[in-house]
């Protein structure tokens, strides 16, 4: 029985990171439905963009009041839960605070100190970005997609930082032995006389409870990420890495279209020549995307690390003039529809039967896309380089050159360049007739 809550702590962390494991796979393999991407260019740049956006948060700090607390959070998360190190050390070897037996007391009790002063910081930053969503509200956090689980999704997480933060400091207080050590408790120390007059099995009782509570409680986190937004605390970084390094505005070319341009400008070219013999009888290329599966897995990344801030809809031209566009309900949306297919793989045994819906139509409809202004406001600001504009490009692509749908001021104007060789409804005869007014 000396074991016992050892053995425990082994089969709740086997169990914790076993399922965290269990659903990276899934997400992975979701992604990589997507189309591949070239993403060897530009290595210099791409780590410089991890450095600089996802762990620097330079575009987070635009906007100083959301950055600053962001970034509070951000480094105070993570550093306490260097903390967790010790804790697995502990549960799994039965020692209590390895770390004073392994680093000197000065150093422990700087860095205990440390996590201490962050986790205060931390429930203050969480109790007014609480504030700003709940008391406040935010005009950006309450658009119609941010009703129902995305609302209770971003409250979540709160709590749940609330909590760990809470308990961490609680266990900190009702250790005897480390306030006796009276290094590192610089704010535990005016927690502990709460708890005056409680004999020393309670307070370890107490000390316990909460040593287990804020484990579990960080495995459960962990496990939470993959069902919420929070996802971008992983998938910023890999996000960012593989993000456009091209110019904003360019327009990518479809290969078969650039062959076809080709065959047409090659005056030696028979266009009516027969495949060559052993030729592959390949489908012809479908022109941009309709459901997730035609979308790059860049895009598909781009829909699991959407933070759901909303700063793209609120620099959004066409939705700040009362469209119905909003660029976080172009990523929500791909990543619900891309749940849904993984789902249906799931079911399935690994293979997606067609279920009759697609992204377009089923999600996001012809009047959202073209909406759009192409101005690139979303992707300049969103925090960790997603880029909402290039799924809707892809979308009316599909809408354009498979269905023949463009709205009919844009057919009238393909049809002027396909007759007239300009946007404008003149015969090239009369293309210079302005000239003779003046």
């Amino acid at each position: 029985m000396e074991y016992f809550p050892n053995i425990i702590f082994a089969i709740i962390l086997v169990l914790g990171i076993g399922f965290f494991a269990r659903n990276i796979k899934k997400l992975i393999r979701n992604i990589k439905l997507g189309q591949e991407v070239d993403a060897s260019n530009e290595k210099s740049q791409r780590w410089s963009n991890v450095v600089r956006i996802a762990l620097g948060q330079s575009k987070m700090v635009r906007r100083p009041v959301s950055g600053f607390l962001h970034v509070i959070v951000y480094v105070g998360f993570v550093i306490i839960n260097i903390e967790v190190l010790e804790i697995i050390i502990d549960g799994l070897f039965g020692t209590h605070r390895i770390g004073l037996e392994l680093l000197p007391a000065s150093l422990y009790g700087f860095l205990i100190g440390s996590f201490e002063i962050l986790a205060v910081l931390v429930l203050v930053s969480v109790i007014v970005f609480w504030i700003r969503r709940n008391v406040i509200k935010l005009k950006r956090f309450l658009s119609s997609e941010m009703k129902g689980w995305p609302k209770n999704d971003g409250n979540i997480i709160l709590y749940f930082e609330v909590v760990l933060m809470g308990l961490f400091l609680v266990m900190n207080a009702t250790d005897t032995v480390f306030q006796m050590s009276n290094s590192g408790n610089i704010i535990s120390q005016f927690i502990a006389p709460w708890f005056d007059g409680f004999s020393q099995e309670t307070l370890h009782t107490i000390e316990r409870v909460a040593w287990w509570f804020h484990i579990v409680g960080i495995l459960l986190f962990l496990n939470y990420l993959y069902f919420s937004k929070h996802l971008h605390i992983l998938l910023a970084f890999p996000n960012t890495y593989y993000g456009s390094v091209e110019p904003k505005g360019k327009f990518n070319n479809l290969e078969a279209v650039t062959a076809e341009v080709k065959l047409m400008m090659d005056p030696n070219a028979d266009p009516f020549a027969a495949p060559a013999e052993g030729a592959d009888d390949e489908a012809p290329a479908k022109f941009g995307a309709s459901d997730v599966m035609d979308l790059t897995q860049v895009q598909l990344l781009n829909a699991y690390t959407c933070t759901e801030c909303g700063r793209c809809t609120s620099a959004c031209p066409a939705n700040l003039t009362g469209k119905k566009l909003s660029p976080r309900k172009i990523m929500m949306d791909t990543r619900d529809r891309l749940e849904e297919v993984g789902k249906n793989i799931d079911i399935n045994k690994g293979k997606f039967v067609d279920d009759g819906k697609q992204l377009l139509g089923n999600y996001i409809t012809n009047e959202e896309l073209w909406a759009c202004t192409t101005c690139n406001a979303c992707v300049e600001e969103c925090p960790v380089s997603i880029n909402p504009l290039s799924i809707i490009l892809e979308m009316r692509r599909y809408l354009v050159m498979e269905q023949s749908a463009a709205p009919m001021e844009l057919n009238n104007m393909m049809t002027n360049i396909e007759n007239n060789g300009a946007p404008w409804p003149y015969n090239q005869m009369d293309r210079l007739n302005w000239k003779d007014e003046h």
